[in-house]
């Protein structure tokens, strides 16, 4: 019997601590539900009790405060940046282009633009025949950023008006090869410039400025928008023909004519990017090649006088899908190495780095540093955008099998 109560004893227990615990948590549930109840109540009475009017009014009060920052970040940006934005007029002879009978071919009719006359017969001397952007990059030195199309002619001449009014004659540096970049200096020192910002750190929505010589006749003008988009793939038409531009960035910012070669801001005042083309065939699309690009012409102008680009040493051909359809190829992007033509056009510059490290006909380039080549990447800019003697890593295919190699890069003397 001992035994038996014994054994009673511990569920008894067990029996009352759980009539326990049903209990207290009874108790809790009804405090913390007399609480929530409690508080509901509070601040319903409390909120339809505001005036809605206050709430407008403070809603409004915010969107004004942010407004108002970013009004303020806009106007410094601009107050610090457009002193180093310069406007850039293009002189001719035009009169050796003429005949007695009329005028004889042309060649600059996409200039007339902002006024000038189009075939009235032009006087004796220069004339004005166009207008650019450009923007201080080295104040110490007078060297300007600008667009290749700007200052593309050889027979013309340049002059530099700076934001206080003052004129220069200037001196052409460096005409990019492959984009549509220039580098000209003037001779002054101790001038504003404007500094470069990090282009791989853009955001798509983020807030732009454009300052440009917007129509041949309005200096400086600023316009104001977003990033649309960033790597866009586009052709440009210029003057003297079409040139594709790889990895521009997109605005909506207005870019008008003559606003050529300006810098694309951000809301601290640093260049993301120099405007170069807009869309015929939409309003407010307008493209900028990006600071990064920009910024290695110019360190390549200031440090060594010339552009240097990386070389590495292969005759090519951008794969597609027709080219690898009709090729049997694996892959459907890449640059295909092949030779020319002619007997000496080699597929393999021999000493060059593609020779050093093994690079043969056939032989597919897939990737340099990551960046996959195909209709938007091509291997000529992903090897260019390199200093000679940096080395870039390459993904290959060679007889079917994918390799990785390193290759030091010698200059491009193109």
């Amino acid at each position: 019997m001992k035994k038996e109560k014994k054994k009673k004893q511990p569920e008894f227990k067990a029996n009352r601590l759980m009539v326990s615990l049903v209990i207290i948590s009874l108790l809790v549930g009804g405090l913390s539900g007399g609480i929530m109840g409690y508080l509901v109540g509070f601040y319903s009475i409390k909120y339809n009790n505001l005036d809605i009017q206050k709430i407008e009014n403070r809603i409004i009060k915010r969107i004004e405060v942010k407004q108002t920052v970013e009004e303020s970040a806009t106007t410094r940006a601009v107050e610090k940046s457009a002193p180093a934005v310069v406007s850039i007029i293009i002189s001719k002879d035009l009169t050796k282009y003429y005949n007695s009978t009329g005028p004889d071919i042309f060649p600059f009719d996409d200039y007339f633009e902002f006024g000038f006359p189009e075939h009235s017969m032009p006087k004796d001397g220069k004339q004005d025949i166009g207008v650019g952007t450009g923007f201080i990059v080295d104040g110490g030195r007078g060297l300007i950023l600008t667009n290749k199309h700007v200052v593309d002619d050889p027979e013309a001449d340049y002059t530099v008006i700076t934001s206080d009014g003052k004129k220069y004659n200037a001196q052409v540096l460096a005409r990019d090869t492959i984009n549509d970049l220039a580098v000209i200096q003037i001779g002054a020192t101790g001038l504003p410039s404007i500094e470069f910002s990090d282009s791989n750190n853009l955001k798509i929505g983020q807030t732009v400025i454009a300052i440009g010589f917007t129509l041949g006749e309005f200096k400086n003008t600023v316009t104001k928008g977003i990033i649309s988009g960033i790597g866009r793939h586009i052709v440009a038409d210029s003057p003297r023909g079409g040139e594709v531009l790889e990895d521009v960035i997109q605005t909506d910012a207005a870019i008008n004519l003559g606003n050529s070669g300006g810098p694309l801001l951000d809301l601290a005042g640093r260049v993301i990017g120099v405007n170069t083309a807009i869309s015929g065939e939409g309003q407010s699309v307008g493209f900028a090649i990006a600071s990064n690009e920009a910024k290695f012409i110019f360190e390549s102008v200031r440090d060594n006088g010339k552009i240097t680009r990386g070389f590495l040493g292969v005759r090519y051909i951008q794969i597609n899908e027709m080219i690898a359809q009709s090729n049997d190829l694996d892959v459907g992007y890449g640059a295909l190495i092949v030779k020319g033509r002619n007997v000496s056009n080699l597929a393999v510059v021999p000493g060059s780095p593609a020779d050093k490290a093994g690079l043969v006909e056939d032989d597919i380039i897939l990737e340099v540093n990551g960046q996959k080549i195909d209709k938007d990447h091509s291997l000529l800019r992903a090897i260019g955008r390199n200093k000679p003697g940096a080395q870039v890593e390459l993904k290959i295919l060679h007889e079917g099998e994918e390799k990785i190699i390193n290759v030091i890069l010698d200059e491009n003397k193109l």
